[in-house]
């Protein structure tokens, strides 16, 4: 019989979610995979104190899904970056591995052998505010080269953030890391100016009630537009895997990229669903609800 906590009921049961916090794809992935996760008790941070958690959600961190595999916790491994062929995820050992991936997208396929996609993470509010304006610039520099990031952040990023503060009103920076080199690049040269750490807003709620989005290209950024049938422009992409799924998207979405000869679009409303050729695809929408369904089965009814 299971033990009863003081209210009569059974103890919850506990789920350790780790994400990388200065990546925005890990960072949304694990907050989008949590909010179906209602019923078990969420835990963070090095989960040292009390009894082990009865499942794991471990976005991209393999170090952390080591240890928690060897503690004998049951894991579920998601990879929630695009990454090219040569750069494909290697195996986790012990966990069950999901690769965040729409299926719309051209190739590459899945990495290792046991690998599964899971469709797009959607947020778990897909509507967007009634009364919108505004841009919300999201970008992500995990993983660039610090020569390239400073050179966009001082060279690219003011213009573009000056024209969106002109052509909608107000303009919102957020981004994964990288902080002090945007503000710094962005102060005295485009106005009053957030810029704000990812880890610290609420993304999706922010998007949802912006006109514009100018985004990286990561799949975190798609989610966030295709989830709500919402314009987006991708910023000029940064390293191999920015530019390889911004050529991707391109083959199929006709996305405008900020500062390119496409520019017009990037402030023009379409006039069509940008995202009819995709589909609707309601079932590719279902990635968040799908990972978390495999984490709850593991919590529920561990190998």
């Amino acid at each position: 019989m299971a033990l009863l906590n003081r209210a009569g009921a059974p103890p919850r049961l506990r789920v350790h979610l780790v994400s990388r916090d200065e990546e925005l794809d890990s960072l949304l992935a694990r907050r989008r995979i949590a909010a179906h996760l209602g019923g078990l008790a969420a835990v963070g941070g090095a989960c040292a104190a009390g009894p082990p958690p009865d499942a794991a959600l471990v976005c991209d961190d393999e170090a952390a899904t080591g240890r928690l595999v060897a503690a004998g916790v049951p894991v579920v491994h998601l990879y929630s970056g695009h990454r090219t062929a040569a750069g494909a995820p290697g195996a986790a050992a012990g966990a069950l591995l999901r690769q965040h991936r729409p299926a719309w997208l051209p190739g590459p396929g899945p990495g290792p052998p046991g690998i599964r996609t899971t469709g797009l993470l959607a947020p778990a509010r897909t509507a967007r505010d009634r009364v919108r304006g505004g841009t919300l610039v999201l970008l992500s520099l995990y993983g660039v080269a610090q020569a390239t990031a400073r050179a966009f952040a001082e060279g690219v990023l003011p213009a573009l953030v000056r024209t969106a503060g002109e052509r909608t009103g107000r303009c919102e920076v957020v981004c994964d890391t990288g902080l002090a080199l945007v503000r710094g690049a962005l102060a005295g040269r485009c106005g009053p100016v957030p810029v704000l750490r990812a880890a610290t807003v609420d993304v999706d709620e922010l998007h949802a009630g912006r006109a514009v989005l100018l985004a990286s290209p990561t799949l975190g950024a798609l989610g966030l537009a295709q989830a709500r049938r919402a314009p987006l422009a991708f910023l000029p992409p940064l390293g191999g895997a920015q530019e390889d799924l911004a050529a991707r998207v391109r083959r199929v979405v006709p996305v405008p990229v900020a500062g390119g000869r496409d520019e017009a679009q990037v402030w023009q409303p379409p006039q069509e669903d940008p995202w009819r050729a995709p589909g609707p695809a309601a079932e590719d929408l279902r990635g968040a609800q799908r990972v978390a369904r495999s984490v709850r089965q593991l919590a529920l009814a561990p190998p």
